[in-house]
Parts: structure tokens; sequence; C-alpha cells
């Protein structure tokens, strides 16, 4: 949606994501509730973590 350009209306119902205007609402709620900024949080700790060599003593 964002990367493409398409309208919300437009959004193809196939792919079982409901509506363009409910789309439209589940994204307006999780940029209110800062979903993304708390799954950046999270995906970058997962991404540090992945990168700490483990102890071969262990």
């Amino acid at each position: 949606m964002l990367h493409t350009g398409i309208q919300w209306e437009y959004l193809p119902q196939e792919l079982g994501f409901g509506s363009g205007m409910t789309c439209w609402r589940r994204l307006a709620a999780w940029n209110e509730a800062a979903v993304w900024d708390q799954l950046q949080v999270v995906l970058l700790e997962k991404f540090q973590s992945a990168d700490k060599p483990t102890d071969p003593g262990r």
C-alpha cells in the first residue's frame, strides 16, 4: 500500500486483509499505539543478540 501507492479502496479482497477501510483503520491504530516503534526495538534487540559471538566453552 505505502510502497505501491495503490488507493486503500482498491486493495484486493483476495489477500484476506479485509476492506481497504479496515486496513486503513488498523494502520492508523497501530501508528497511534506506537506499534512500529516497539517492533523496531524488539527486532533490533534480536538482531544484536544474534550478532554476539557464543562462548565455545559453554
